[in-house]
């Protein structure tokens, strides 16, 4: 038997690049992990990278390497963190594009904490006809909150930059977990974590 006899081919016997950009694909998931901040999600990103022999995307890692030693102004501090967000998520969204059109998993950690957000990103997501996977992490706010000091002060494996107080608050306000049509649509996961981060 022919070994490539299961393989879409041409009269000439060749692949067209059609049907292998469309192989290449079918064996890559692009896996996005969303919550609250302090709700376990780099260190579930990390978990299932290993799993999926993925590639790991992180907004807050891309913010400290590229703004990480610019200067915060005192007032429009949000302001300035969501106008260097938006770049580095437009390039992030770049790369999880060529790795996946080269077959290889992502997890992207992105933000994407409200539903709007991630109603523009579902749309990309299918507009390449991308297999995509939703993992919702979230904890008590209390529980999240001593992460973040926790982690603000030891500054471990999974530290990229300091969230103060007032920003985690803020963030904290601002989570939007997905409601029922959105679960729905799409392929959402709930991870109970039982450890801390």
């Amino acid at each position: 038997m022919n070994e490539s006899s299961h393989w879409p081919e041409t009269r000439s016997g060749l692949l067209t690049a059609a049907a292998v950009l469309s192989i290449v694909r079918a064996m890559a998931r692009l896996h996005l992990i969303i919550g609250p901040v302090g709700a376990g999600k780099s260190t579930y990103a990390r978990k299932l990278c290993r799993e999926q022999n993925a590639a790991r995307l992180v907004l807050d890692e891309w913010m400290a390497t590229l703004y990480g030693d610019d200067p915060r102004p005192n007032h429009g501090r949000l302001q300035w963190y969501m106008e260097r967000a938006e770049r580095c998520l437009e390039q992030i969204w770049c790369v999880a594009q060529d790795l996946m059109d080269i077959g290889t998993p992502v997890v992207l950690e992105v933000g994407l904490i409200q539903r709007a957000r991630r109603q523009d990103f579902y749309a990309r997501v299918d507009n390449k006809a991308y297999d995509l996977s939703v993992y919702v992490l979230d904890a008590d706010r209390d529980v999240r909150r001593a992460r973040v000091e926790r982690r603000n002060r030891d500054k471990g494996e999974t530290f990229s930059m300091e969230v103060p107080p007032d920003m985690f608050e803020l963030a904290s306000d601002l989570w939007e977990p997905p409601a029922d049509d959105e679960c729905a649509e799409r392929e959402v996961h709930f991870i109970r974590q039982t450890h801390s981060e």
